[in-house]
């Protein structure tokens, strides 16, 4: 039996199963696929199929439908993947380009994922930990507080007040804010807030006060941030493929609502941010997820991965169109975030 045919097979069984949600029969692939061998043939490559449980009979004298290894197999050997046209390209730019800040990448992001697929899209703010500090700002907003903005090198700010206890002169809080940036622009926060914390021995008086209460507000924005962001939109669509879930769908929602699931998703990412991951049903640790697939995608900076994003649906989906799309998008949020 060659291997390639058979292989050919199984394609063709998971994208009629995928477009009809109709076990498929032998007669059916022949009749729809240019397979070049009879339907007895078929047949017995099907019988092969089976008994590496690549495919499955869901009931006597019914057709055939992928299994959890069989769409990992079909994933595996994809040796396309459906480009996206130049009009849905343009789009994805335009539409990304128009966002005013982060939060407002991060939310057209995870809209036009769940419009794009018609599937569950995820977005991860990025990531304090990954990210590195752009700039530093000091600013006076009374006579005895100040406002410390963080401003990663993803276009992400933090934001914290802190109290002095003399008067803010505004030439010293310019040779800090200089300091400051000196020592840590460029950095991982996590460098830049070890490096930062022993600047304060190194000056005297009204700066070396001053010096640590920045400091310790950076470090307590770090420290506050640990626990990520996940966005999420277009848990509705689930409803549009209710039969594809074997029971009901609600242990998918409620594994949607733990963050800490979606964050392990997300944060098993590869350092390359143009791979595609994309996991099948029971490849998930979490019970609630068994019956779906999640395809995601690192974003950001030159080689930087900062943060995730992805989509998630019924095992049957169509993977090559629904990779093509997370790459798209998650590249496009990486060139949007170097700008």
């Amino acid at each position: 039996m060659s291997d390639e045919r058979r292989l050919a097979v199984l394609r063709a069984i998971v994208e009629d199963y995928v477009a009809t949600r109709e076990p498929v029969g032998s007669k059916a692939l022949v009749d729809r696929h240019q397979l070049g061998v009879s339907s007895a043939t078929v047949r017995n490559d099907m019988a092969a199929l089976e008994d590496e449980g690549l495919i499955a009979q869901p009931h006597t004298s019914a057709g055939r439908v992928p299994t959890d290894a069989g769409y990992r197999v079909f994933v595996d050997r994809l040796s396309t993947v459906k480009p996206m046209s130049p009009v849905e390209r343009q789009a994805i730019a335009s539409f990304l380009a128009g966002a005013v800040d982060l939060d407002d990448v991060v939310d057209r992001t995870v809209r036009m994922l769940a419009s794009l697929t018609h599937q569950v899209a995820v977005v991860q703010y990025p990531s304090l930990t990954r990210s590195t500090v752009r700039h530093v700002e000091l600013v006076p907003v009374g006579e005895r507080r100040l406002l410390v903005v963080l401003i990663a090198g993803t276009g992400r700010v933090e934001q914290r007040v802190v109290e002095v206890d003399d008067a803010l002169d505004e030439a010293v809080v310019a040779d800090v804010r200089a300091r400051v940036n000196a020592e840590s622009a460029g950095l991982l926060l996590s460098e830049a807030a070890a490096r930062l914390r022993d600047l304060p021995e190194q000056l005297d008086g009204t700066q070396r006060a001053l010096v640590g209460r920045v400091v310790g507000a950076l470090e307590g924005a770090l420290v506050e941030e640990r626990e990520e962001r996940v966005v999420l939109a277009g848990a509705n669509n689930l409803t549009r493929f209710g039969p594809d879930f074997p029971l009901t769908i609600g242990p998918v929602l409620d594994a949607l609502e733990e963050q800490v699931v979606l964050l392990r998703l997300l944060n098993e990412l590869s350092d390359d941010p143009s791979a595609v991951a994309v996991r099948i049903g029971r490849e998930h640790t979490h019970e609630g997820l068994r019956t779906t697939s999640v395809v995601t995608s690192g974003y950001g900076r030159g080689t930087e991965v900062v943060g995730g994003l992805g989509v998630l649906g019924p095992t049957r989906m169509d993977y090559p169109t629904t990779i093509a799309t997370v790459r798209a998008v998650a590249r496009y949020v990486s060139r949007v975030l170097d700008d």
